[in-house]
């Protein structure tokens, strides 16, 4: 073949294969990863909400040790009083006082550890609340801003200061949740108005002939 033909075929073979080049489409562009990481521990002692709540439950809690103290005051005088009649009562009666004692005993226990408990009840609702509302600002946080991770501080090793958003949730959640409203614990309605367990008093028996 002569070679100006052999060239002017290498140059179409050329041109066309940079042509198809030409024609395929870009890699698309990765996408930017945007990351924000948030101090849990921060948000639950720093938000108002919160610290409201707190405040009730420590004047429940308060109330609480109030009526705790005083039943177990009782107790105490009621022991006493049976240990004294122990050397008057006739066996039978005073087996019959310390049954009684016992009986009251338990049911005081009873009573102090429901009170605790509905306390304990309290703050994790309150948690629970304060939680799901924080959920729902995270979330608007991440589409509005377009946050691809958010993560907790205490997961991580190491943060930089840019990536903390912790100020803007507390700001959005303090917002949202000003204020949590605690219903007053079942066992301390009334308790103003009802009297106090009566103490235990030994019932007229028969002393010791």
């Amino acid at each position: 073949m002569h070679p100006r033909v052999i060239f002017f075929a290498l140059l179409a073979t050329a041109v066309f294969a940079g042509t198809a080049f030409a024609q395929q489409p870009a890699p698309a562009a990765a996408p930017v990863l945007k990351i924000g990481v948030i101090d849990i521990e921060q948000i639950r002692r720093e938000a108002i909400a919160v610290q409201d709540a707190r405040n009730q439950i420590t004047g429940f809690h308060n109330t609480v040790q109030t009526e705790i103290q005083k039943e177990e005051n009782e107790l105490r005088q009621a022991n006493q009083e049976l240990a004294r009649q122990r050397t008057v009562l006739a066996p039978e009666a005073f087996n019959e006082e310390r049954r009684k004692f016992e009986t009251r005993l338990v049911e005081v226990q009873r009573k102090v550890q429901e009170r605790r408990q509905e306390l304990d009840d309290l703050q994790n609702d309150v948690m629970r609340r304060m939680n799901e509302a924080m959920a729902e600002v995270v979330i608007e946080i991440a589409q509005e801003q377009g946050y691809s991770l958010i993560l907790r501080l205490d997961q991580a090793v190491f943060v930089a200061e840019p990536f903390l958003i912790t100020k803007m949730v507390l700001e959005r959640l303090n917002k949202k949740l000003p204020s949590i409203k605690i219903a007053e614990p079942a066992s301390l309605k009334g308790a103003a108005k009802a009297k106090g367990p009566a103490k235990a008093k030994a019932e007229p028996a028969k002393k010791k002939q």
